[in-house]
């Protein structure tokens, strides 16, 4: 049996440095060399999933196919490798303490004392074999490589744990079967410096007794520090980095470098710089570029197995995107406007069609909360800007959201796009207002509302599911891939999805379109062209 390969993604200096995405284009890379991957993403915090964290704190919550609520990088994840990955590829605190109380509980332990070493870190390393041996490209038997991004920052108290564990892992799997890449940042300081403007005319100056003259010059440096102190943390931890892979807003200068490899103990051509791109599909091209697959190979003991990586058409994409100038304009009207990573994976969505019809996507972020009338009244100027962004728009798309804040605003916009003929795209609670707002403006129910938002509704047009709990918040939504069955062929929908008979798309809500109330919203002229399998549950 082949010993699988492990690649363990870390991050050092400051957060948000790009991680997830240097774990996918690694992935994506090795993928293009003929290896077949898989990837794992652990998270240090306390939540056993996603789930109930707000956007605000940690971005979308990714849900995938078996129904698991995780960490946004896994879209990532999915959407470079085109994998489908299992809600046991996220990795948490939550879950590997939950695992570890409920065999105590068990008395799996004996008696023993259960600590933090070796009990936890058994159990992150077990976790982690288990899992990397999980197909999830569809083939049969386990993949070459497995990936694994460990979240936070080095030296994060809640990462302890996590650091023990793989440390003891890198060991317990020996060299040539793990490598460590490091992701840290090289800051460019622009230092301002006076220059004399010319020697001779400074000597004449000096004879008149004029003041002396200095040009101002900008230089741009390159510091090293913060990368040092980071990888001395890391070697203190009991684990040294095979490969840094250094942040910028630059190529970094090769006497750089070369003062990397010195003070950091790896190689210069193992420092690879991951300078700013227009857009993270250069991200893979910047790896291979700089050879990132050969040093891989080279700690990996692969130089034998993988072929040159295969990227034609992954860089044919990025070079239209890059080309592209015909824009098109979409209105993403939602509640978490201020942070873009709530909505990545309509983002990413949205890039990718507009891609594939060679236009040049323009996301204006409307707050919903700012097309209400109380905003008219307090706040003139953010109602206008609100509404001039929604007129302007080729599209409107209206996403998923959670609580009745901006929810009218959600329904003025559906409204708008209805009367005006806009192309409007409602998925989830986007779909519910829909409704909503074609109950009240056209069959005439002023009251039509959701029992989310109201529960005494006299009409109420989106309701709570049966099957949903309304005590415990955590994993007891409609979760995961579901099956929806098209009960028209001549619809919009079906001609998008290439004239199929059904479809299979993920699914997060407690709530759905009251089926009681269905028979009349079609014969005033709302198609529903898309239901689940019993036929009572509306889907498009």
């Amino acid at each position: 049996m082949k010993k699988m390969k492990y690649i363990l993604v870390t991050g050092g200096v400051v957060s948000g440095l790009g991680k997830g995405v240097t774990a996918s284009s690694i992935g994506l890379l090795l993928k293009a060399c003929g290896l077949r991957v898989t990837s794992i993403k652990i998270d240090p915090y306390l939540n056993s999933d996603a789930g109930t964290m707000s956007p605000f704190e940690h971005g979308e919550v990714f849900v995938l196919d078996d129904g698991g609520e995780v960490d946004l990088d896994l879209g990532n994840y999915e959407r470079f490798l085109d994998v489908k990955l299992t809600r046991d590829n996220n990795i948490t605190t939550g879950k590997i303490y939950q695992y570890v109380l409920d065999k105590e509980r068990r008395g799996d332990y004996l008696g023993k004392t259960v600590q933090v070493v070796p009990h936890i870190t058994d159990a992150i390393q077990e976790w982690i074999e288990r899992v990397a041996m999980i197909p999830v490209d569809g083939k049969e038997g386990p993949a070459d490589v497995c990936v694994i991004e460990l979240g936070g920052t080095i030296g994060d108290i809640e990462s302890m744990p996590f650091i023990e564990a793989l440390g003891q892992f890198s060991y317990r799997v020996g060299a040539g079967n793990f490598c460590l890449i490091h992701v840290s940042l090289v800051p460019v300081l622009n230092v301002v410096g006076e220059q004399m403007i010319d020697p001779l005319f400074a000597s004449w100056n000096k004879l008149i007794n004029w003041p002396m003259n200095f040009c101002h010059l900008v230089y741009h440096v390159q510091k090293t520090k913060p990368t040092q102190h980071s990888v001395r943390g890391l070697r203190g931890l009991g684990l040294t980095p095979n490969i840094l892979a250094c942040r910028s807003t630059m190529a970094l200068d090769d006497n750089v470098k070369e003062k990397l490899s010195q003070f950091c103990h790896v190689p210069a051509e193992d420092v690879i710089t991951l300078y700013d791109v227009p857009n993270i599909w250069h991200v893979p091209l910047l790896l291979r570029d700089q050879k990132a697959h050969e040093a891989i190979f080279k700690v990996l003991n692969l130089p034998g197995i993988a072929k040159e990586p295969s990227l034609k058409e992954w860089t044919t994409r990025t070079e239209i995107c890059d080309g592209l100038h015909e824009r098109v304009r979409i209105a993403i009207v939602g509640k978490y406007t201020g942070l873009p990573d709530s909505y990545l994976s309509v983002l990413k969505a949205l890039l990718h069609a507009s891609v594939a019809c060679r236009k040049k996507l323009v996301v204006d972020w409307v707050p919903a909360s700012d097309l209400e009338d109380m905003t008219e009244i307090e706040n003139l100027d953010a109602y206008k800007a609100a509404w001039k962004l929604l007129k302007s728009a080729d599209g409107v798309l209206v996403p998923g959201g959670f609580g009745d804040r901006g929810v009218q605003g959600k329904i003025l916009a559906a409204k708008y796009a209805r009367e005006n003929r806009i192309p409007f795209f409602g998925i989830c609670l986007g779909m519910q207002v829909a409704v909503i707002e074609f109950a009240r403006s056209v069959l005439g129910l002023t009251d039509a509302n959701s029992t989310e938002f109201d529960p005494s509704t006299r009409n109420p047009c989106v309701i709570f599911m049966p099957e949903g709990s309304k005590t415990q918040m955590g994993g007891t939504m409609r979760l995961g891939s579901r099956r929806t069955y098209f009960e028209v062929m001549d619809c919009k929908s079906v001609k998008l999805y290439g004239n199929r008979r059904y479809i299979d798309e993920r699914h997060r809500h407690r709530y759905e379109v009251n089926p009681d109330i269905v028979g009349r919203l079609e014969n005033a002229g709302l198609s529903f062209t898309g239901k689940d399998e019993s036929g009572q549950r509306m889907e498009v």
